[in-house]
């Protein structure tokens, strides 16, 4: 049975990242199912101008609209109740892009208060992989305390943090550049950004 990736999108700036995370694994043929918090609908909305009152509607509209190889389900945070709550539920992992000071603290202190944070506790007691994208700046001794608690439980800590080396010339390149670092994390082939070293096609 194919096994999906989650995705969770949560208040923090940077709702892009999320966006061109679900829409190259959709083209990639991967299965995604969707979390998204409260507060990351307000971003969504402010943002990238998500209706934010139509939820489903919205993520219909943005991902399943193109016909693409992977399928998307969207899953609402406050069912507690998910397939994605319950270890017997075989993903391959889990991506929080956008991951919020707020949600990285519920997930480094087991608090799981929604579907989110009780989905990444699942990953962390399966021993499966979970990648946060934290998108704060500047960072207080307690966000960076919690950060090392996650790292020491192998969750990959991966801020978004653009590079300039490539010569990015839009905004879309400095997108791709972190949502192609969130990709070789998950080890999943792609051609995002040119690599340091290699040649100019």
């Amino acid at each position: 049975m194919k096994r999906p990736w989650v995705v969770g999108i949560t208040g923090a700036s940077g709702a892009a990242y999320g966006e061109r995370l679900c829409r190259f694994l959709l083209s990639a043929g991967e299965d995604v199912h969707l979390i998204v918090t409260d507060a990351g609908w307000r971003v969504l909305k402010e943002e990238l101008g998500w209706d934010a009152s139509k939820r489903k509607e919205s993520v219909r509209q943005h991902f399943e609209s193109d016909n693409w190889p992977g399928k998307l389900e969207y899953v609402p945070v406050q069912d507690i109740g998910a397939k994605t709550a319950s270890g017997s539920f075989r993903t391959q992992g889990m991506v929080v892009v956008p991951c919020s000071m707020g949600t990285l603290s519920g997930i480094a202190n087991g608090a799981s208060d929604n579907l989110l944070e009780r989905t990444a506790d699942v990953m962390l007691k399966e021993g499966r992989k979970l990648i946060v994208v934290p998108r704060e700046t500047p960072l207080h001794a307690i966000h960076l305390e919690n950060m090392l608690k996650l790292a020491r439980l192998g969750v990959r800590i991966l801020p978004a943090m653009p590079a300039f080396y490539q010569g990015p010339q839009t905004l879309d390149d400095m997108i791709d550049f972190v949502v192609g670092k969130i990709l070789d994390c998950m080890e999943i082939e792609h051609q995002l950004y040119k690599r340091w070293g290699m040649p100019n096609d």
